[in-house]
């Protein structure tokens, strides 16, 4: 949690009240701005710590609990609800620097608008001369024009500020883990295919004369390297999009699961179940490139694997084998993903449990 909150005074300026027949009103109008805390996270075989704002703060340590299994519909649970305990100081402060630029935004467009109504009344009052005749109105409003401008730099400045940085650091064993995770999830983003694996039920192969016991609904996604708006770091997460629900963004120490910038939750990485396994899969439509073919069937298939005779049309179906990936978590995380290129999930799998357990040996003390 956030030990103290700091604010600062900066001036924006609102609202010009200002009239041809009266005194020229205080244009200045002081924004209270609450420091956003940083967030610090030192990794390393010794222990893992994670400070907000001052010193002192320090997170701690989660307890663990079997996964949950997961249902026929793969979607993880409210977003609201899967953060881990220790990871709220983290959220608070990304979601004060959301809010903060939220309201700030609103700020600039209502400066924006008073610059564009104090030009018009300056214009007017040349065209209708009454600006010539008493020289204080137009010299006002050129006055209130530059306040606006200095005001509109000023905010814009300020939504520039309202992000939370992560600062982490490693010590070398844990860089070179971490190294390994980022060069692994490299080769399974260049996977020709990418599918986020929506839904899945059981179907009677008799009835439907089909080798596949298990219909799956699935979408294509893609996986690259990206970052959250509201969260600056020297380390961009590895992103993981999601067709029927939030996005993952893996940083160094936890997982942003996010919908929007306002709906997110935070999962420290320690948390997170990881499960990978080989799919044998009757393709019906074109197999990837990077796709082993691995046996094949019939598009109308007996009991025993041979071809049903009574369809004329019947014709050869290839059987590939791909990766799945599934992330879980005990509070409701639950994605599932399968991968064109097997040997590329198989690598990711090893080297996230590996740099996992050197994560979870830190915390609990153990050398690794």
């Amino acid at each position: 949690m956030v030990s103290r909150k700091k604010e600062i005074l900066v001036f924006i300026f609102l609202k010009n009240q200002s009239t041809c027949n009266s005194e020229k009103m205080a244009w200045n109008f002081r924004k209270r701005i609450k420091i956003i805390p940083g967030v610090h996270l030192n990794l390393s075989k010794t222990g893992i710590s994670t400070s907000i704002g001052t010193k002192g703060a320090n997170i701690i340590p989660p307890s663990y609990e079997t996964p949950a299994a997961s249902t026929s519909n793969v979607f993880s649970a409210d977003i609201h609800k899967i953060t881990s305990q220790n990871m709220q100081g983290v959220k608070e402060a990304i979601t004060l620097a959301h809010q903060q630029r939220k309201e700030l935004e609103n700020d600039l467009l209502s400066i924006q608008t008073s610059l564009g109504t104090s030009k018009l009344k300056l214009i007017l009052s040349y065209i209708f001369l009454y600006g010539l005749l008493i020289k204080r109105i137009p010299e006002n409003l050129e006055i209130d024009i530059e306040l606006q401008k200095e005001a509109i730099h000023q905010t814009k400045a300020a939504i520039e500020d309202c992000y939370v940085k992560l600062d982490i650091d490693f010590d070398s064993e844990m860089k070179e883990k971490y190294d390994k995770l980022v060069n692994a999830f490299k080769k399974l983003a260049t996977s020709h295919k990418i599918w986020d694996i929506t839904s899945a039920h059981f179907q009677d192969r008799v009835v439907a004369r089909s080798s596949a016991s298990t219909i799956v609904n699935k979408q294509e996604v893609k996986f690259s390297f990206r970052s959250i708006p509201n969260l600056r770091s020297n380390f961009e997460a590895l992103y993981f999009q999601n067709a029927n629900g939030a996005d993952l963004y893996c940083y160094p120490g936890f997982i942003i699961i996010q919908y929007n910038q306002a709906d997110f939750a935070i999962i420290g990485i320690d948390e997170i179940n990881l499960q990978q396994r080989a799919v044998r899969f009757t393709e019906t439509g074109a197999v990837p490139a990077d796709t082993k073919i691995i046996d094949k069937t019939w598009a109308k298939v007996n009991k025993n694997g041979t071809p049903d005779k009574r369809f004329n049309d019947n014709y050869q179906i290839p059987i590939v084998r791909y990766g799945e990936i599934t992330l879980s978590t005990h509070k409701g995380l639950n994605e599932e993903y399968e991968f064109s290129n097997y040997e590329f999930t198989d690598e990711f799998s090893n080297v996230f449990k590996e740099y996992q357990i050197a994560i979870k040996r830190s915390i609990s003390g153990i050398t690794v």
